[in-house]
């Protein structure tokens, strides 16, 4: 069993509302020391394998495919 967390961002220069909307939040909270936040998504997977290169290549097809959009999105593979 191979434990994987993929983290997925958007990349620089893509606009993020939503992060927007949380560093105003947390500036009407007087955390008035938050210059900038970005927001993404985590996934944790396990994997019913033993091999550590095989599950790494399918962990980034299964980015490409569908947790991230690869156009507007970055992501980054942990395998335990």
């Amino acid at each position: 069993m191979i434990k994987a967390r993929v983290t997925v961002t958007l990349k620089n220069g893509v606009l993020d509302p939503q992060g927007k909307a949380i560093e105003g939040a947390l500036h009407a909270l007087d955390f008035s020391d938050v210059a900038k936040v970005r927001q993404g998504k985590v996934f944790d997977l396990e994997l019913d394998t033993a091999d550590r290169a095989k599950a790494e290549t399918e962990l980034k097809a299964m980015c490409e495919k569908l947790l991230a959009n690869t156009v507007i999105e970055d992501f980054a593979v942990e395998v335990e």
